[in-house]
C-alpha cells in the first residue's frame, strides 16, 4: 500500500486531506502537534505528535521512506530546505502555499492592501503565470514566496506540486470569514450593511476542493503550482444570501457604494477590486473537478460555526479572526450608519 504523511492533519486542511487519501487507498500518518485524531478517521490512519520545526523528528516520523508528503503547514525557507533535505527518501509532495504571493506587475500585492493606491489590481481571472513577490522575511507573503522557491529550485531532487488556496472555507477554520453572516443571524440581527454595494468578490476554497487537488496530485506526481479555488467566485452579497438560506432567515443589506466607513460594511471579503483565480490549469493537468460548491459547503460550515459559538465570546473561540477583524461585530455602529436600504 502506498504511504503518506501528512503534516498539519489536525487542521482545517488536513482532516479532509487525510479523508481524500485514504478513499484513494493510501496508508496515512496524520501528523500535528497535539497528535489528533478526526472522528471520521478509521484505523487506516495512524496519529502521531510531531514539532513542525523539529527536523529530526519529522526524518524520524518519515524513517527509511514514503511514497508522499502533504506539508499543510510549511511557512517559509526554513520549511523548504526541510523538506528537500528529505529528497530521496520521499517520492514527491504536495505543499500549501497561498494566492497572498501573487503581484499585479506594479509592485502591489497582499501586503499593500492598506497603502494609499495599495490595493493590487490583478487580472480576472489570475493565472498561475501572474508574478509574485520577492522572497524574504517581511511578511507572510514573502515568506511563502520564499518557501516556493525553495521547494522549485529542488524539482530534480524532489518533485512537488505547490497549491495556492484563496479564502479557505469549512469546518475548523482559524479565520471563519463566514462568522460575519453567521453570527448576525444568530444575534437575531436581521440588517447588514456591505460596503462596495455589495460586489466584493475574494475567491474562496473550500478544505474540501483542496483536498480533492492533494489526492489528485499525489496521484500524478510532477512540479506544478496551481490555484487551488472553487469553481466560483460568489459575490459577497451572494455569500451572505446563501447563508441566510441555511439559517432560514430573511434579512435586509443596507449598501455602500463605496469603502467601508470605520467598521461599516467591513466584511472579511471586502475589496475594492475582484480577486479571482484561474482554475484551468488545474482542471487541466489534473482534471480537477471542484467535489463541492460554495453554497453546498455551507450547511456544514454554518453548523460547525454555531457549536463553536454556544456560550462563549466569539473573540475566545476564534483569536486569529478578533485580531485580523477586531470590530466586526460593531453593532451601535451600524445602527447609527445613514444607508440606504
Amino acid at each position: 500500500m502506498k504511504r503518506a504523511l501528512v503534516i498539519g492533519a489536525s487542521g482545517q486542511i488536513g482532516r479532509p486531506t487525510v479523508a481524500a487519501l485514504v478513499r484513494d487507498g493510501w496508508e496515512v500518518t496524520a501528523a500535528s502537534r497535539g497528535g489528533g485524531r478526526d472522528r471520521a478517521w478509521g484505523e487506516e490512519v495512524c496519529t502521531v505528535r510531531l514539532d513542525r520545526s523539529d527536523d529530526a523528528a519529522l526524518a524520524a516520523v518519515v524513517g527509511d521512506g514514503c511514497d508522499l508528503v502533504v506539508d499543510v503547514v510549511a511557512y517559509d525557507a526554513a520549511h523548504a530546505r526541510q523538506l528537500t533535505s528529505l529528497a530521496g527518501r520521499v517520492g514527491s509532495a504536495v505543499v500549501i502555499s497561498s494566492v497572498s504571493v501573487y503581484d499585479d506587475r506594479k509592485g502591489r500585492n497582499f501586503d499593500t492592501l492598506h497603502e494609499p493606491d495599495g490595493f493590487p489590481a490583478y487580472p480576472v481571472p489570475v493565472p498561475e503565470t501572474q508574478p509574485t513577490v520577492a522572497p524574504g522575511e517581511a511578511s507572510y507573503s514573502t515568506r511563502k514566496a520564499a518557501l516556493e522557491h525553495g521547494l522549485l529550485a529542488a524539482a530534480d531532487r524532489l518533485p512537488v506540486t505547490v497549491l495556492r488556496p484563496g479564502a479557505v472555507h469549512g469546518p475548523y477554520s482559524p479565520l471563519a470569514r463566514e462568522l460575519y453572516f453567521v453570527k448576525r443571524n444568530l444575534d437575531g440581527r436581521r440588517r447588514r450593511v456591505l460596503s462596495y454595494r455589495g460586489e466584493s468578490r475574494f475567491h474562496p476554497s473550500s478544505a474540501r476542493n483542496i483536498a480533492e487537488l492533494v489526492r489528485l496530485a499525489a496521484a500524478r506526481p510532477g512540479t506544478r503550482v496551481l490555484n487551488a479555488c472553487d469553481g466560483e467566485a460568489p459575490t459577497v452579497a451572494g455569500i451572505g444570501a446563501a447563508i441566510d438560506a441555511v439559517m432560514g432567515v430573511e434579512t435586509e443589506t443596507a449598501l455602500l457604494d463605496g469603502p467601508p466607513e470605520g467598521s461599516v460594511g467591513r466584511t472579511p471579503w471586502s475589496v475594492p477590486l475582484p480577486v479571482v483565480f484561474d482554475m484551468s490549469a488545474a482542471q487541466r493537468e489534473l482534471d480537477y473537478r471542484p467535489v463541492v460548491s460554495y453554497a453546498e459547503s455551507l450547511p456544514e460550515t454554518v453548523e460547525w460555526l454555531t457549536q463553536a459559538l454556544a456560550g462563549r465570546d466569539w473573540r475566545e473561540g476564534f483569536p486569529l479572526l478578533a485580531r485580523a477583524y477586531p470590530d466586526l461585530f460593531d453593532y451601535p455602529a451600524e445602527d447609527a450608519a445613514d444607508t440606504e436600504g
